[in-house]
């Protein structure tokens, strides 16, 4: 796991500026929904993956260390996570967790990264 959960990986492919809302998101085994909103602010970037059906509506946020790959041209995002582990994250509630940040340490333990 990288050594930066809140931040982008170098192989990325992420470009400081890139608007990633409406990118598909894919897990390791399967699409898990769509990039609703993200934020490159250092140390603390994350998209939030609205699930659409796959897990009821619900919003999940992603830190930027689980993203391995962007494809700009196809606009979907790979992250390192299964189905599973982003379906068994501490639960997101958009209007309380974004700013949270006991909320992104459990994230980051869930995850298996370093603490914030």
């Amino acid at each position: 796991m990288t050594d930066r959960m809140w931040a982008y990986r170098d192989t990325s492919g992420h470009a400081a500026g890139a608007v990633l809302t409406g990118y598909k998101v894919e897990a390791l085994d399967g699409s898990i929904g769509k990039v609703h909103k993200h934020s490159d602010k250092t140390g603390s970037a994350w998209i939030v993956v609205d699930t659409g059906v796959w897990i009821f509506g619900k919003e999940v946020l992603l830190p930027a260390g689980t993203i391995t790959r962007i494809d700009p041209e196809a606009r979907v995002i790979h992250v390192d996570r299964t189905k599973e582990q982003i379906r068994n994250a501490p639960e997101f509630v958009r209007e309380r967790h974004l700013d949270d940040l006991e909320y992104r340490r459990m994230l980051a333990g869930h995850y298996g990264g370093p603490l914030v």
